[in-house]
């Protein structure tokens, strides 16, 4: 019978399709971003899953949901750990309630004054390395990370470098970004977004952390702020691409390798094409003569970094894998010559 069987495979060409099927298996997984559908990220994002296919010669198909399309953005980490979701697209810092490590790594405060400085420290300085320490244990492998860039500063007022935060009335979301605002000086306080251009707009506040450029632009906040600080020198968060653990060790190495590539590639796509964005939207404020672009030097921004390292010291005290990023962190700014 099986000789039978054999004979008439290879009569019909079974035996070749069932060989070609053995060697071209697909691997097809379900992402949630952190993003809403239409939003220019998630955009960006859905980019990346075709540039994924068309590198892994279809092998690999990613469909990529918006945010809470499965579970809530601050619940993808167990998601995917349950197998409920195979990986997400999401900002870090949300999971900083399980451990302050992530809020320290996702966005330390004044580090970066550009998102290549970010991208080097994850994939020569040791953050690749540390955000698997942090991931492993809950059941995800760290692919890469992304970012939308440096947030720009909404102001009000003139804002030439740390001196002149002293005293400043401003919108700081809770967390670090409130703590260094506050240890330089500033008066910051907590406002939803929705209220950012009313309290501007009215002088309840002087100046706000919200977003990058364009988008402050498009939302009318330089009618009412005509001195953002641009490039920004406080918020950027690290975006990761993560996926579960067990699933990822199951792919071979070559799609493992070719999936890292094109988080790299897709990274510095999308900090091109935002940052285009905002130098398109910087012009046209420019020639339409709404506003002033303050660009702190080097100095200023290695002063409010000094002052942010502080306040990282204090989270770094709240677990030990926050230590060790802190630690990390701070030994590779310094070896950079960022901060002193």
């Amino acid at each position: 019978m099986l000789k039978t069987f054999a004979k008439l495979c290879a009569a019909t060409g079974i035996a070749a399709i069932i060989s070609g099927a053995a060697f071209a298996q697909e691997y097809t997984f379900k992402f949630q971003s952190s993003d809403p559908a239409g939003n220019p990220n998630f955009e960006l994002q859905k980019g990346w899953t075709e540039q994924v296919a068309e590198a892994t010669d279809g092998k690999v198909k990613i469909e990529l949901l918006p945010v809470g399309s499965i579970v809530e953005h601050q619940e993808t980490q167990d998601a995917i750990a349950a197998g409920i979701l195979d990986g997400h697209i999401t900002d870090t810092s949300y999971f900083a309630g399980k451990d302050a490590a992530f809020g320290l790594i996702a966005n330390p405060v004044g580090a970066w004054s550009s998102p290549q400085q970010m991208f080097d420290f994850i994939n020569e300085g040791g953050g690749k390395e540390l955000m698997n320490e942090l991931l492993n244990p809950y059941g995800l492998q760290f692919i890469g990370a992304t970012t939308p860039g440096l947030e720009a500063f909404v102001s009000a007022v003139p804002l030439e470098g740390v001196d002149d935060l002293k005293g400043l009335k401003m919108r700081a979301p809770e967390g670090l970004v409130q703590q260094v605002f506050a240890a330089a000086g500033a008066a910051p306080v907590n406002l939803p977004g929705s209220e950012v251009f009313t309290s501007l707009d009215k002088g309840v506040i002087e100046a706000a952390d919200y977003s990058v450029f364009s988008t402050n632009q498009a939302q009318g906040l330089h009618d009412v702020a005509p001195h953002p600080v641009y490039p920004g020198f406080h918020s950027m968060p690290l975006v990761e691409v993560s996926m579960n653990k067990q699933k990822w060790d199951a792919l071979p190495e070559d799609i493992q390798a070719t999936l890292e590539q094109t988080v790299r590639d897709f990274a510095q796509h999308q900090v091109k094409t935002l940052s285009e964005a905002d130098e398109k939207a910087v012009a046209q404020a420019k020639e339409g003569g709404e506003i002033t672009v303050h660009n702190w030097s080097d100095e200023e921004r290695a002063k409010f970094r000094s002052i942010a390292t502080g306040e990282w010291e204090k989270v770094a005290e709240r677990s030990a894998n926050a230590k060790k990023v802190y630690e990390t962190l701070t030994t590779y700014l310094k070896e950079k010559g960022l901060i002193q």
